[in-house]
């Protein structure tokens, strides 16, 4: 194998080496060493060194360290070339990024050597940085999370993904409001990726068999600080246009694509794992569409081992974990089982079974010819540990999924729970991480997840927290008003936009994340004369901002995205309402910097978790929420934000939803914006900002991805590393 690639093993203190063909003494190779490791995208220092090299290239370059050093013209590489200070600051994060690697980890001091096994992290999808387009939404966002805070706690964990050529949508309203799809292709020289190569340096290749074809997949690593993840790629001559498609768009609506894209994920990840012989013991998959892997890993046992079926999958199972995050049946993966018979029957002859047997493996109920087959089934078959993503979504999932343990009660149905979090560097602003740095304690990032770690920000000055916090706000406008200039220029093909009249001493509310018919972006919409009241208000207005995507295929997404647009449209909200288009990380981290309060209203309980209302308490913002997902374990109703309602589940009637519009009403009405808008001689809301520092104290000591990922290591990984 190629050794520059494959023999660090994860977590080892080695820094990628550059592939640029410049002399390794430049500041340019320098620069695109740091660049070829993610971990610049949450460190502060290193991201504000590349957006200062060329501002408005910076922003051109959609944040892209690497696009940014090919596109620096001459002339200005000439300048900073004789920048001794810029010298200093480069050599300065060179030591950071060794720095960071070299040091002892929290696994390291818990586990002492013990653990030989790695854990492989499969997922569809994952949200690193804008400048890596390979998801969606929230799924991928948690576990780009999820990888970064493997690396600063030294798991050894590894990804495996796919490499999306032209990624997720891009949006663009028209004249309309209408939500169109454009898809933008990425070259893989733009990006921080080297191909994976085999023992004579040529590209390795890994065969997936669906039905009598072959489909040729190579691959490509990309370094997320101390943890690598292979992405997948099927753009090979060699293969047929048909499945040199398969890793250009995420989420696609062919069915037929569909399940070959989720072989390719988990026969195929399997496969390479095992041509790199990675000692990988343990096999997490992040929801079901992975879940083709343990179908190749007891193919594998079968054969190479001659065990029995049922062996080899208790051996898979044992080693085996299950992330579902879908509380609605309709959102969990299936396909016509005519399908998986044409593409899987050699595995069906692998396994020593007949073919109703196999696909009794993807049943609630195996026997029922007319079920389809599902992923999610699969997977929970053929873990031993199994869990939702929130305490709620334990509970709903425990209960959707009885019928796959009909002889056990529902309680007792062995799905757990480890409720998300959020990696805070990536996620908060560096001038809040500076304020921090000032209050906490100087190894409060290490010891992020215990409750007193945070104490200390209540003795931040009420006058230090609000200045600082109507800063980032102000940040927020001016970032909503140069986008909303830059649609009216016709960059983003978007129709002109309203004049806006955001203003940073108004409350600012912030929605964003999936358009989907349950997530209810224009419930506080529902009643268009209450609505007005409160957005036009003439001694205590509000001001929301709204972003997201539908998925091109999910036109009652398509139409909520359009009925938003149109409110930000409408005369009676005088600008008030803003809907920013192409939501993307940059866009979050600025929403959830500066708004004042963040918005949650979905059906309860099909919010699994809802990890984006994490988001805005690290900078003191305040939730205001149905009590799904993860707001129920956190919410100190009046103290750390407010619940919408009662924690009633929604029975999917009108009803319902204007029960909870007048629940949503009440509390703006009765509880934020007064207590917003009350202020002392000095002109500070000391109620607000005293739970704006309740918020700040008590939920990111919780909702976090370091106590997150120390829980999966705990509860799952350490105990199927021992049995692997």
């Amino acid at each position: 194998m190629n050794t520059s690639l494959l023999a660090r093993k994860p977590g080892s203190p080695t820094v990628p080496v550059s592939s640029s063909s410049s002399s390794a003494s430049t500041i340019w190779a320098e620069l695109e060493s740091i660049a070829r490791n993610l971990h610049w995208s949450w460190d502060p220092p290193a991201a504000r060194l590349f957006a200062e090299l060329d501002p408005a290239l910076w922003e051109a370059c959609e944040h892209n360290p690497l696009r940014l050093l090919q596109k620096l013209k001459p002339t200005r590489r000439q300048i900073l070339e004789s920048d001794r200070v810029l010298r200093a600051r480069i050599a300065g994060l060179r030591r950071r990024l060794k720095q960071y690697l070299a040091r002892e980890t929290w696994f390291a001091r818990q586990d002492g050597g013990r653990t030989t096994g790695q854990v492989a992290y499969f997922s569809m999808e994952f949200g690193l940085h804008e400048s890596l387009p390979i998801f969606a939404g929230g799924l991928g966002v948690l576990a780009g999370d999820h990888l970064k805070s493997g690396s600063d706690l030294g798991l050894p964990l590894l990804g495996v993904g796919m490499l999306w050529h032209e990624g997720y949508t891009r949006q663009v309203i028209d004249s309309s409001g209408t939500q169109s799809d454009r898809f933008d292709r990425r070259r893989p020289d733009e990006l921080p990726l080297r191909r994976v190569t085999d023992q004579a340096g040529r590209p390795l290749r890994i065969g997936v068999p669906v039905n009598s074809e072959v489909v040729w997949v190579q691959a490509w690593r990309l370094d997320v600080g101390r943890v690598p993840l292979f992405l997948l790629d099927t753009h090979l001559t060699d293969n047929p246009p048909r499945h040199r498609r398969l890793t250009d768009r995420l989420y696609t609506g062919d069915r037929d694509m569909r399940i070959r894209q989720e072989m390719v994920l988990g026969i195929g990840g399997w496969r390479l794992l095992r041509e790199l012989r990675l000692p990988v013991a343990v096999c997490h998959l992040n929801e079901g569409h992975a879940a083709f892997c343990a179908v190749e890993r007891m193919a594998t046992l079968i054969e190479q081992e001659r065990l029995d079926f049922s062996t080899a999958a208790r051996r898979v199972a044992e080693t085996t974990v299950f992330t579902t995050h879908t509380p609605v049946p309709d959102g969990n993966e299936t396909f016509d089982p005519a399908l998986v018979a044409r593409y899987l029957r050699r595995y069906v002859e692998k396994l020593g079974l007949d073919f109703n047997e196999f696909a009794g493996l993807g049943r609630i109920d195996p026997s029922d010819a007319a079920e389809p087959f599902g992923m999610t089934p699969l997977a929970l078959r053929l873990s031993h540990h199994r869990n939702g993503v929130s305490r709620l979504h334990g509970r709903v999932s425990r209960a959707m999924w009885h019928g796959l343990w009909p002889s056990r009660r529902v309680d007792k149905v062995p799905i757990g729970s480890i409720t998300n979090g959020i990696h805070i560097r990536t996620w908060l602003h560096p001038r809040m991480g500076e304020l921090l740095d000032e209050f906490l304690p100087d190894d409060w990032e290490d010891q992020q997840d215990r409750r007193r770690t945070w104490a200390a920000v209540r003795r931040i000055p009420d006058e230090r927290l609000w200045e600082l916090h109507q800063e980032l706000k102000r940040e927020l406008i001016d970032f909503v008003s140069r986008r909303a200039a830059s649609d009216r220029n016709g960059d983003r093909r978007s129709p002109p936009s309203p004049a806006i009249n955001l203003d940073p001493n108004v409350l600012t509310i912030g929605f964003a994340r999936r358009f989907a018919a349950y997530k209810r972006a224009n419930l506080i919409f529902h009643d268009l004369r209450r609505a007005e009241r409160l957005i036009a208000s003439e001694d205590r207005p509000i001001q929301i901002i709204f972003a997201g995507k539908a998925h091109p295929a999910d036109q009652a997404g398509k139409e909520l995205v359009a009925k938003i647009v149109a409110a930000a449209a409408a005369p009676r909200f005088r600008g008030r309402v803003v809907f920013i288009a192409d939501y993307d990380m940059a866009v979050a981290r600025h929403l959830v910097a500066g708004v004042d309060v963040w918005l949650n209203n979905p059906r309860r309980p099909e919010e699994a978790s809802g990890t984006s209302g994490m988001k805005p308490t690290l900078h003191g913002g305040l939730n205001l929420s149905i009590l799904d997902g993860w707001w129920p374990e956190a919410c100190r109703d009046g103290v750390n934000g407010w619940a919408i309602g009662e924690g009633l589940d929604h029975d999917g009637t009108p009803r319902a939803d204007r029960r909870d519009a007048r629940c949503l009403y009440q509390r703006l009405e009765q509880d934020v914006t007064p207590l917003y808008y009350r202020r002392d001689a000095d002109g500070l809301p000391r109620e607000w900002i005293r739970r704006m520092k309740e918020s700040l104290a008590g939920i990111p000591a919780v909702f976090n991805s370091h106590r997150m990922v120390k829980e999966y290591w705990r509860r799952y990984y350490a105990p199927a590393l021992r049995k692997g």
